[in-house]
């Protein structure tokens, strides 16, 4: 897949429950963000999940948002039930940190 040039990719992570199957793979929760960033809308999505059917629901939850948006953490938390649900708000709001870092340092 090819993105445009306004495209940025941002990785956001967390630590995941210790009986959390990811734990035992990856040893923590991460999210890969890639955002427009003239419009802070999401293009594309991925975390360290262990199950396919995990990242391709992951993608239709948060494709098409605006990273900064609160609702892509309501949504984890009103759809989002696997067991690592805590890890991925927690992951997500740390790409969100580092969007807003990468955009302030943009902008001097």
């Amino acid at each position: 897949m090819h993105f445009e040039d306004t495209t940025i990719y941002i990785v956001g992570d967390a630590k995941s429950p210790q009986n959390n199957p990811i734990m035992e793979v990856y040893k923590a929760f991460f999210v890969g963000i890639v955002v427009d960033r003239k419009t802070a809308i999401i293009v594309d999505v991925e975390c360290s999940a262990t199950l396919g059917l995990t990242n391709s629901f992951v993608k239709s939850l948060l494709i098409g948002k605006n990273v900064l948006s609160p609702d892509v953490i309501d949504c984890i938390n009103t759809r989002y039930f696997g067991s690592s649900q805590k890890a991925f708000g927690v992951a997500l709001k740390d790409a969100q940190k580092k969007y807003q870092q990468i955009m302030q340092s943009e902008s001097k």
